[in-house]
């Protein structure tokens, strides 16, 4: 199986997925740390994590599955929603709780 279908499958497999450096209890960086303080502030606790770092195929092929060249990447329902700036501002105005209680 490809990179690119690897990625389809977790993100469609999963209600929540957060590719990032780094696992949940030690990111690798502050960007990776700042995404799952925010999904734990909302109650996600139980959601896919994908450590780009141990796997550098990975590393490269979620850039290009969305073409977005950041990590972390979060991905809601299958959807991409962005990094962690986006999930600032989306958690700041109450739009990624919205859409995580969809």
């Amino acid at each position: 199986m490809d990179i690119q279908e690897t990625i389809r499958q977790q993100v469609t497999a999963n209600s929540v997925v957060l590719y990032m450096k780094g696992t949940p209890q030690f990111p690798q960086c502050g960007f990776s740390a700042n995404a799952v303080r925010i999904l734990h502030t909302l109650g996600i606790k139980d959601f896919l994590s994908v450590d780009v770092l141990r796997d550098p195929e990975i590393r490269e092929g979620i850039k290009t599955f969305t073409n977005w060249p950041t990590i972390p990447q979060l991905y809601i329902k299958g959807e991409f929603v962005g990094g962690s700036d986006i999930m600032s501002e989306m958690y700041q105005s109450g739009e990624l709780r919205q859409l995580l209680n969809q």
